[in-house]
């Protein structure tokens, strides 16, 4: 288990116990796993991001913090959030993350998530131009997502 995931699992546990909003000291969880405060970063950017469900708020400096909160919508109200956020681009990894989170809150169910991800896979795609891929997967994402609404 490297690193980030030591992190991310902690912050989680802290989160969960916190009753779903957590304030943390940067440094000190960085001195805590002795790592750089840009790995607590990069932690945030990757496993908290609001596609995995969470609004992360951050001061920097000295007495600076990170607010994570795990944001608990209604199910239409997600996947409308998750729609409008979804920018004219996706790449695959994006698509896994969001589509994973969509099936762990309960949004769509994992079969869903599965017929999604294959529908805008790499083999999927294959017959497009590859400048037009992302744009293409981004377009058949928010149309089903759309239909599941």
């Amino acid at each position: 288990m490297g690193i980030s995931d030591l992190i991310a699992g902690f912050i989680q546990s802290e989160l969960e116990e916190a009753d779903g909003v957590l304030e943390l000291q940067r440094s000190e969880l960085a001195q805590r796993f002795n790592c750089v405060p840009s790995q607590i970063n990069y932690v945030m950017s990757t496993r908290f991001s609001p596609e995995r469900g969470y609004l992360v708020e951050g001061r920097r400096g000295g007495n600076g913090y990170i607010r994570i909160t795990r944001v608990r919508v209604d199910r239409q109200t997600l996947l409308m959030h998750v729609i409008n956020s979804l920018g004219d681009e996706l790449d695959l990894s994006s698509a896994r993350a969001i589509a994973a989170n969509l099936a762990e809150s309960g949004a769509i169910s994992r079969e869903a998530a599965g017929n999604l991800l294959a529908a805008v896979s790499q083999r999927a795609l294959q017959a497009a131009p590859a400048n037009c891929t992302g744009k293409l997967r981004a377009d058949i994402f928010k149309q089903v997502l759309i239909q599941l609404v």
